[in-house]
């Protein structure tokens, strides 16, 4: 969304952007940290923590900051109000109930996906994975199986547009980093209407997604089932589990 330089209210940016400083990979920052990652001067960086942990959103030793359970008010009201993840519910937990497997909704945001919608826990409880599976979770989208069906519904300009200057890290032997690879294998799925990903996030994880589109046709999430311990053929994976998936997408597209 564009809007007017008079309409920009660069605090709001700013607090906003040392509040998404915070990862999993650093998940405790002091004022130079955040300045860092947020692209502020020291001093600024600081006022914006002093402020957040004031409002309630950081908690802090005097030293360091870190998020505080408040900044879930977000998430709350996104799950609470949104459409797509009270739509997909009752199907992600119908498939998980048949399966005994995890299902997934995710959107593309940036460079990563988001998972909004996630099935509850039937059969075996599928293990933690390293990066998370919960609610929020956001995963590198060229290394996933829906990140790649998120990005084959993009037109060709605009995936030249995010794939350039852009760094596509390593996260295991299986990941592909080179952007014409990603491209074929983009390529490939927007031919198939799925996508296998074996590997490419996390050793012995392997992922099965589709997209899921609205009545006028245009991808608005995608859905994926993960599978990790046993590796699995494509093969198998496009018998067993692909007809489901598909069932599961045209089931829910007038919801969409």
């Amino acid at each position: 969304m564009t809007i007017a330089k008079a309409d920009f209210i660069e605090g709001i940016a700013k607090g906003m952007a040392v509040l998404e400083s915070f990862d999993t990979e650093r998940q405790r920052l002091n004022a130079t940290l955040a300045a860092e990652r947020a692209g502020l001067t020291r001093a600024a960086a600081r006022r914006h923590l002093l402020t957040l942990a004031h409002l309630g959103y950081l908690e802090t030793d005097g030293s360091y900051f870190w998020m505080a359970p408040k900044v879930l008010r977000f998430s709350g009201s996104y799950l609470a109000s949104s459409r797509l993840p009270r739509a997909l519910q009752p199907t992600l937990n119908r498939l998980a109930a048949q399966t005994g497997e995890s299902f997934s909704a995710v959107v593309l945001d940036g460079e990563e996906v988001v998972i909004v919608a996630r099935s509850g826990s039937y059969g075996t409880p599928t293990r933690v994975l390293a990066y998370g599976l919960h609610l929020g979770a956001r995963l590198p989208a060229h290394a996933t199986s829906t990140g790649r069906v998120l990005l084959a519904a993009m037109a060709s300009t605009q995936l030249t547009q995010w794939l350039k200057g852009r760094h596509l890290a390593r996260l295991t032997p299986q990941t592909v980093t080179q952007a014409r690879g990603l491209r074929t294998l983009i390529a490939r799925t927007r031919k198939d209407d799925y996508c296998f990903a074996s590997e490419e996030h996390e050793l012995g994880v392997q992922a099965l997604a589709v997209p899921l589109r609205d009545m006028q046709g245009h991808t608005v999430a995608a859905l994926n089932v993960v599978l990790s311990g046993t590796r699995y053929q494509e093969e198998a994976l496009q018998r067993e589990m692909l007809p489901l998936l598909f069932e599961a997408a045209r089931e829910v597209r007038s919801l969409l």
